[in-house]
């Protein structure tokens, strides 16, 4: 396949990339986004299309992007498939932030010139919604309320090539392995970058067919999407956060959350999913994931906030916004908040003389 030009509009959330595809050149099938990233996953004509456009010399190996498709019914504004080296994903904050202002700035969803307005997706893990605030026709920031969060299993032991680590499984639309670099001897920082992607794949792999890596109501969901490396970062001087983003939606949705009883958190930390890819972000999911592991020992009050650094220094800051009833489990409903920004329009084209096609990835 040598497809017509591609046409891309790029945005990076707190440093990590993510590179939009409005027009799909390839049918993917299905009746839901969930089903339609089977599909993709399936198709050899769909991944050749994403390693185009994510493999080096287009891309590179911590590449990140999305396929726009139709939402599961009109209750949503668009649907997408996230995509990176390696293949499709459940979830994507980052992503999810970086399609809100996007929708925003295309006008594919009307947005006041001051105040905010909702832009509701559909993501293979389930529907989430980014509510986006503008100033004088600016975007100035996005909060996006995911799916229930919750733990999966706790005290887990991977062995590594830095010895035995205890790992704690955790959803936020993806399933994460949270390990404490200080138990690995590591901070968070790039010099150490190295020694944190071979432990992250070495706990991926080692958990990720565990049987509490099983998603208990979609296996499509199943399996560790990446290892969270987190430390603590000390008092936090983030200037303060307004309201949350959801706080008028009532008890039927989910409990109301109340004043806060407890303390900020402020962690640090490096996710790396798929095969040893780096999220240059403090991760959107990851950090969903982070805030029901946080909300369940006791550390993260409803209204209290997470701020959560990346291994870059940009931050997300997350909420509690309330508990719901996950299939019988408890789960928080968390809300995390950022920042999007365009960093450009590519027409990409495939010479068919070419020999280096797809691409190919080199760390």
């Amino acid at each position: 396949m040598h497809p017509a030009p591609l046409r891309t509009t790029d945005y990076h959330t707190a440093g990590e990339p993510f590179r939009i595809v409005e027009e799909v050149p390839v049918t993917i099938p299905g009746r839901t986004v969930a089903e339609r990233r089977v599909a993709a996953a399936a198709d050899p004509e769909v991944q050749r299309l994403r390693q185009i456009l994510c493999y080096e010399p287009r891309g590179h190996a911590d590449m990140y992007g999305g396929f726009i498709v139709p939402p599961d019914d009109d209750g949503a504004d668009l649907g997408v498939l996230f995509w990176h080296k390696d293949g499709f994903s459940t979830a994507c904050g980052h992503g999810t932030i970086a399609l809100g202002v996007w929708a925003v700035q295309t006008g594919r969803v009307t947005a006041p010139a001051d105040g905010a307005v909702d832009v509701v997706i559909d993501v293979p893990s389930g529907r989430v919604t980014a509510r986006v605030h503008l100033e004088a026709s600016r975007v100035v920031s996005v909060g996006f309320r995911n799916v229930p969060s919750y733990v999966l299993a706790r005290d887990l032991v991977v062995p590594t090539s830095r010895g035995d680590v205890r790992a704690t499984l955790s959803y936020g639309g993806a399933i994460y392995a949270n390990v404490d670099a200080s138990d690995l001897g590591l901070t968070v920082t790039p010099e150490n970058l190295a020694e944190l992607i071979t432990v992250g794949r070495e706990v991926k792999w080692a958990l990720n067919d565990h049987e509490a890596a099983q998603h208990p109501d979609d296996p499509r969901l199943s399996g560790v999407y990446g290892t969270i490396l987190f430390e603590e970062a000390g008092p936090s001087d983030f200037e303060e956060a307004g309201p949350s983003d959801f706080e008028e939606a009532g008890p039927t949705d989910f409990e109301e959350a109340g004043p806060t009883d407890g303390p900020d958190v402020h962690q640090r930390n490096v996710t790396v999913f798929a095969d040893g890819e780096v999220d240059r972000s403090p991760c959107g999911s990851g950090t969903c994931a982070r805030v029901a592991v946080l909300a369940a020992d006791g550390r993260l009050a409803p209204g209290a906030r997470l701020v959560h650094d990346s291994v870059v220094g940009s931050t997300f800051v997350a909420r509690v916004l309330g508990t719901v009833d996950a299939g019988g489990r408890p789960a928080v409903l968390p809300e995390v908040s950022g920042m999007g920004y365009r960093t450009g329009e590519h027409t990409f084209h495939v010479d068919p003389h070419d020999p280096l096609v797809p691409g190919f990835v080199l760390r």
